[in-house]
C-alpha cells in the first residue's frame, strides 16, 4: 500500500479545538508535527472546499457521527497534493465536548506535480 499512498492517523479535541497531526501529516500539509487548530489545517486546502468541509466537522462536532471527505492541499502556485480524509466523532456525554479521530490517505501521483490524473 506504501507504493500508492501515505496514511497517518490524527485526532481533535473538541474541547479545545485543536488537532494532534504526526510527521507525515505535518510534512503534507506543511506545518510542524504537534498541535494545530482547526482553521490552520483548513487553510491548507483547496479554497473551493473549505466551506463544505468546514460545514461537515462542524456537524460532526455536534453529535456523533462518521465522515470523509477528499480534497487537495495547495503547496505552491503549481503543486497540488491530493488528500482523503476518513473519520469519527466521538465521546458526547453530558459536560464533555468530545473528540474527533480518524487517518489522512495522502496518494502519490507519480511524476505529476499538480495531482491530476
Amino acid at each position: 500500500m506504501s507504493k500508492f499512498c501515505a496514511t497517518e492517523s490524527w485526532m481533535g479535541d473538541l474541547a479545545n479545538g485543536l488537532f494532534q497531526i504526526g510527521r507525515v501529516g505535518g510534512y503534507f500539509h506543511g506545518l510542524d508535527e504537534g498541535e494545530c487548530g482547526l482553521l490552520t489545517l483548513l487553510r491548507c486546502y483547496e479554497p473551493n472546499d473549505r466551506v463544505s468541509i468546514l460545514e461537515l466537522l462542524e456537524n460532526a462536532s455536534s453529535s456523533p457521527s462518521s465522515f470523509c471527505f477528499s480534497t487537495y492541499i495547495i503547496a505552491g502556485p503549481a503543486e497540488r497534493q491530493p488528500l482523503m480524509c476518513i473519520g469519527e466523532s466521538t465521546g458526547f456525554a453530558d459536560a464533555v465536548q468530545g473528540s474527533m479521530r480518524g487517518v489522512f490517505v495522502f496518494p502519490r501521483i507519480a511524476g505529476d506535480s499538480a495531482g491530476t490524473h
